[in-house]
This record gives C-alpha cells, structure tokens and sequence, in this order.
C-alpha cells in the first residue's frame, strides 16, 4: 500500500468516514480532493485536522518510499478557497503596512498558511514578511514590515 490516496482511504475508512477520493494534478503536484457529506469533522479548526490528515498520508507515504513526492490533502476544495481568501487578506495587510509605514501582524496561523502568506508577499514592493513565535504557544504569526 505506497499508493497516498489508498493510504489516505484506507486511514478514512478505518476513522468510520464515508468519502470520495479524487487525485488530481496541480502545479504543485498531487493533490487528493476528499469529498464527503461531513467536511467540518475532516477539516477541523482552522483547518488543523486537515493539517494533520495531510502530515500522516505523507509520513505513511514516505515509509513505504523515501523518494515519493509529497501530497496536498484538501476536502472539499477548503484549501483552494482558503489559499486565495488568505493571499487577498495578506495583500491588504501589506498595502496597510506600506500606508501608515508600520509593522501589521496576522493572527497566528500553521505553516501551511504561512507559506501562503510569504509567497503571496514575495514580490510585492516595499514590505517584507517573517514569521514570528506568539508568546506561550507553539504557534507563530506573520509580520508584514514596510521596507523604506
């Protein structure tokens, strides 16, 4: 079983989920689009539980074979949504950053989307994006610095 989207099923239907699995190719290579009637239960708080199904299809993936290439897990299409709701979000940040010529920090968010933020950011001018550790958790947040 080294195929992601049987290790994916497999993992699901054992966890009494009823889903549909779709593999499709995209820029960034394979992503498995879930389908199911329950998507909240799958995608979890701010999309952690999707985080971790994607985290254990991987590690399972990468057991079976050092050389296989990553997967994206999304359901329900959550992750193309959110991607383009949190790239239009960094980009008012930034704008707002550049207008009053002060730090605008986002909330604190996984590395998934932190790595939406960074490269939505790359080539805007006159800012520049790091991430930092919030207080007392193990989350970090992303600074939005306006360049002079």
């Amino acid at each position: 079983m080294s195929d992601p989207k049987d290790i994916l099923q497999n993992m699901l239907d054992r966890l009494g989920f009823e889903v549909t699995i779709e593999e499709k190719e995209t820029e960034k290579g394979s992503c498995l689009n879930v389908e199911t009637g329950d998507p909240g239960r799958l995608i979890g708080r701010q999309g952690r539980t999707l985080a971790d199904l994607q985290y254990l299809t991987n590690r399972i993936n990468f057991q079976n074979d050092k050389e296989a290439p990553k997967v994206t897990v999304d359901v329900g299409n959550y992750r193309g949504e959110s991607t383009d709701g949190l790239a239009k979000k960094a980009k008012e940040a930034a704008a707002k950053a550049r207008r009053w010529g002060d730090i605008v920090e986002l909330s604190p968010m996984n590395a998934y989307d932190r790595r939406i933020v960074h490269q939505a950011l790359k080539e805007e001018e006159g800012v520049t994006t790091e991430s930092i550790e919030v207080d007392g958790t193990s989350d970090k947040a992303v600074i939005i610095r306006p360049t002079s």
